[in-house]
């Protein structure tokens, strides 16, 4: 059995640090979607993948991305079916504003907007960098990342000293979304009476990355932590970072999919944007990419009622829907319950259903589909957990899974266990971080 089985005493600490060393690498580099998504296209490309432009009826690695900030890979033969890893690869942050640059008292700043839900006050007085993409009116497009190398500046959104801010509120009151704004600079540019810091700061923009003050409509920038990710406690046994939750099931997702190998089915992974609003827009589980992309490979392989056969491949597919959990945290014992919360060390943790209350907005897996997984997970010898996201009537949440059930797939929640999700810098047990990914290696290939 592998139900509350520690990890630790079952792995050696040196796979678990190889595959931690890697995975730090990954997330240190995939700041926002964008780049996840362009670490996977090269991982992908360097494995045999080849793009569904690119792709024959000999192909039996075939990827899709969309719009540069989602993407779905497939191995084998889809015809019987898919074993699919589905995450997200965004993950809360603050954004700017549509136009978001201007001037006070000699001080040029930025407004922004948080996306996702955010604790705001985690995000004053935290070195920050600017990332993302901006696109020019003639279609040209220049990355951006500032705060990104050791050597660059970083931005702030400044908080209010303590002595000028004993005013008991709530915190929602305290910390207010029209209080985030962004520090740029603070020197004027000579010669300019109007706005002289504002036009220094575009002055410099320009000459490095040929931007113009309007360039920021069309413009895709986060501010997200200028952190590296770090070994966490005295034993080194957790993995701090930005990003965690999601991107940390996305690269469990695509290292097993790089590991497995299909056999009666084919073995896939979806992975999202937007899931953190709701997953809304063309690039999340809302949108239809992935299925426009399975009916595309059915044609690819020759067959032609795709609709028909699309259908069929649903039914007969199961989706791991990777999302992590809550860990249990010792400070805050009386938001969890006990018998329902993961444990740091003890495994992948299966969600049987997430939503709020009365379970509304839950996709609760079916009973069959988890005796089949737990079934997998006790004979390949996998440490798992079951976990819920809080007690009744005080937690609650929700994945891609939903999306994914209503279009007809049997789906099942099931990932690591994080402390401080959705924080700037997230923790997570490198033995959860690295018994994950065995689990869904070994759940696509058997399930």
């Amino acid at each position: 059995m592998g139900m509350n089985e520690l990890v630790w005493k079952k792995r050696t600490r040196e796979e678990i640090e190889r595959f931690s060393d890697d995975y730090k690498k990954f997330i240190d580099f995939a700041k926002t979607e964008r780049l996840a998504i362009e670490y996977f296209e090269k991982l992908l490309r360097q494995n045999g993948y080849v793009s569904i432009d690119e792709a024959n009826g000999n192909s039996d690695k075939v990827f899709y991305i969309n719009r540069g900030k989602s993407l779905v890979a497939i191995h084998g033969d889809v015809s019987k079916g898919v074993n699919f890893i589905a995450a997200h690869v965004d993950a809360p942050r603050i954004d700017l504003r549509t136009y978001p640059l201007y001037e006070d008292n000699s001080i040029a700043l930025a407004k922004t907007h948080y996306y996702g839900g955010v604790k705001k006050y985690q995000w004053f007085s935290l070195p920050l960098a600017l990332v993302g993409v901006v696109v020019k009116e003639s279609g040209e497009k220049i990355n951006v990342c500032i705060g990104c190398d050791e050597k660059d500046p970083v931005m702030v959104i400044p908080d209010l000293l303590p002595h000028l801010d004993k005013e008991d509120k709530k915190v929602s009151e305290q910390f207010r979304a029209d209080k985030m704004n962004v520090i740029l600079g603070s020197i004027p540019l000579e010669g300019e009476e109007k706005e002289p810091v504002k036009k220094y700061v575009l002055k410099l923009l320009k000459e490095k990355y040929n931007i113009d003050d309007e360039d920021f409509v069309s413009a895709d920038l986060e501010l997200v932590p200028a952190l590296k990710p770090r070994d966490v406690g005295i034993d080194a046994s957790f993995v701090g970072a930005y990003g965690h939750d999601d991107r940390i099931c996305a690269y469990q997702a695509v290292m097993a999919l790089l590991a497995a190998e299909p056999k009666e089915k084919a073995i896939g992974v979806i992975l999202f944007d937007r899931e953190e609003i709701g997953s809304e827009g063309d690039s999340g589980a809302q949108a239809r990419f992935y299925k426009a992309f399975l009916r595309k490979l059915l044609v690819v392989n020759g067959v032609k009622d795709a609709e028909s056969a699309l259908d069929d491949v649903i039914k007969n597919s199961t989706v791991l829907s990777a999302d992590v959990t809550t860990l249990f945290d010792p400070s805050f014992p009386d938001v969890h319950d006990k018998l329902n919360v993961a444990k740091a060390g003890y495994g992948v943790a299966l969600v049987k259903y997430t939503g709020r209350g009365g379970k509304g907005g839950a996709s609760e897996a079916h009973a069959e589909l988890v005796a089949r997984v737990r079934g997998i997970l006790n004979k390949n010898g996998i440490s798992w957990q079951v976990s819920l996201l809080g007690k009744v009537d005080v937690g609650g949440g929700g994945t891609v899974a939903k999306f994914l059930a209503q279009e007809g797939f049997d789906t099942i929640d099931i990932g690591p266990g994080l402390m401080s999700m959705h924080a700037p810098f997230e923790l997570v047990s490198k033995a959860d971080l690295y018994e994950t990914y065995l689990a869904f290696k070994v759940l696509i290939e058997e399930l």
